[in-house]
């Protein structure tokens, strides 16, 4: 089962980085540090939320932003 980021803007509508391809994963844990690696990167080209997938279903939401 591929492992894969949804990545979102303020709106909700999905995001793409330039420079940043859209991967998959075989495990989570390679989706998981993927995201610690480039989470600046994400920040930083207007992604404000993303979702962990595991196939099409969501597996967990998260933001971006800093906590309030």
């Amino acid at each position: 089962m591929p492992w894969s980021w949804r990545l979102q803007g303020s709106d909700g509508s999905t995001v793409t980085v330039p420079g940043l391809p859209e991967e998959t994963f075989t495990t989570q844990a390679d989706a998981e540090t993927w995201l610690g690696v480039n989470w600046r990167e994400l920040r930083a080209g207007g992604v404000e939320r993303v979702a962990l997938l595991e196939d099409d279903a969501v597996v967990y939401p998260m933001s971006l932003l800093d906590p309030e």
